[in-house]
Parts: structure tokens; C-alpha cells; sequence
């Protein structure tokens, strides 16, 4: 029983995504799938979703954009505690810019988990030979750490 408790734990983080695609234009990804979001391969950038793939080259890309929003819990202080007014829950996303097969520019925006945006956006610099551009200073600070 136990083995069973902690394969269905191994799975359930295995298919857990890092990444939620929140919009953009790309008419192959529906808007808020989650999924992986993979800069570890040597020419590709790589989001998996259900059933779904999506590989851009590095050398395609020009626009890396990161921001924050900060959403106070208004809801779970209502429900729960008025002491979750003081928390703040900060979400990361990332902009992608990029050229496709026929040429024409296309845009993502995906929220990655607070545990893998900096890992994410150093290896996109690497890869793509850009910069990241930060929305405010905020960002700058959570981006770079």
C-alpha cells in the first residue's frame, strides 16, 4: 500500500506542468493549458501539453519579456482569515516573441512556476543571444535574483 502511495506521488509530479500557456497566437495551443515549458534542448524551445506539442527555434526568437502580478487574496481573506490581506501571491510570466516557418511573428505569454523562472530566463538569454527585457523593477529583481 505504501509503494502505491508513493508511485501515484512520483506520477502525479512527473505529469504536474511547470508551465500554464495564457494566451498568445498561436492557433495549435489552446489558451490556459498547462503543460512543460523546456529550454534544455540544444535548438528548440519546447512546451508539451495534452496531446500537444510545440518546438521554436532559439534562432527564431525575438522577444523575451518578464513580468510579475501581484494579486493580494482578497477571497481567502474573506473566507478564511482577514490576515491573508498582508500575503501576497506573485505570479511570473513570461513573453515570447518569435518568427515562424511562414514568416510571420507570433507571441506567447506563459506563467511559469516561481521554482523554475529564473533557471527558464537564463537559459533562454543563452541560447537565443538576447536579453530579456523586464517590465519594472520588481521584476528585474525576482528575474535575476
Amino acid at each position: 500500500m505504501r509503494f502505491l502511495a508513493v508511485m501515484f506521488l512520483v506520477c502525479a509530479c512527473v505529469l504536474a506542468g511547470d508551465a500554464r500557456y495564457v494566451g498568445g497566437t498561436v492557433g495549435s495551443l489552446p489558451a490556459d493549458a498547462e503543460g512543460d515549458l523546456r529550454a534544455t534542448d540544444d535548438l528548440f524551445l519546447q512546451f508539451r501539453c495534452k496531446g500537444r506539442e510545440l518546438h521554436v527555434p532559439y534562432t527564431q526568437v525575438n522577444l523575451l519579456e518578464y513580468g510579475q502580478q501581484v494579486d493580494r487574496r482578497y477571497i481567502a481573506a474573506a473566507l478564511v482569515s482577514p490576515l491573508f490581506l498582508m500575503s501576497k501571491k506573485r505570479q511570473h510570466f513570461l513573453s515570447l516573441g518569435y518568427t515562424d516557418a511562414q514568416g510571420r511573428q507570433q507571441a506567447m505569454v506563459f506563467r511559469v512556476d516561481k521554482s523554475k523562472i529564473r533557471a527558464l530566463l537564463v537559459s533562454l538569454e543563452a541560447r537565443t543571444g538576447l536579453k530579456v527585457q523586464y517590465q519594472d523593477e520588481q521584476a528585474r529583481k525576482a528575474g535575476k535574483g
